[in-house]
């Protein structure tokens, strides 16, 4: 199973649409149809903040476990909302630091049109549990 595989399984993702197509070496790219029940505006579809939030964390997320195979749960993320977003949108991902407990990625969401939505910097748990997982005992995150 790929980790594009592993996140598209996710619920929240399904319930959203977030499509992850990429997911390798550090970076990941994710898609999001736009659609009227994303919206923050009854009648126009411009998206509500929290699903272009959304998109980030699970593209900065997939770029994370793409290099530790295994579930890093988001301890901090930071956006800046730089535009409407009025389109599907696109988001890619870049792991800037890989530690032994945290990795961070940075996030460029962008609409279909080319317009920059939206920039974040995300702080993933990667390691520190005693049993393996990222925040040791049992959790959940077995399933992601």
């Amino acid at each position: 199973m790929t980790v594009a595989d592993l996140l598209n399984g996710m619920p929240f993702a399904d319930l959203l649409d977030i499509d992850v197509v990429e997911a390798a070496d550090g970076h990941a790219v994710a898609e999001l149809p736009l659609r009227e029940e994303h919206s923050s505006v009854p009648g126009r579809e411009i998206a509500h903040g929290g699903v272009t939030y959304a998109l980030a964390d699970t593209v900065g997320g997939a770029a994370v476990i793409s290099l530790h195979h295994k579930p890093t749960p988001t301890v901090d993320m930071r956006i800046d909302y730089l535009a409407p977003a009025t389109t599907d949108l696109r988001a890619e991902a870049e792991v800037v630091r890989d530690g032994r407990s945290v990795a961070t990625a940075d996030v460029r969401v962008e609409g279909a049109d080319g317009t920059h939505v939206a920039d974040a910097r995300g702080t993933f748990k990667t390691g520190g549990g005693e049993d393996g997982g990222a925040w040791g005992g049992d959790s959940p995150e077995d399933g992601v």
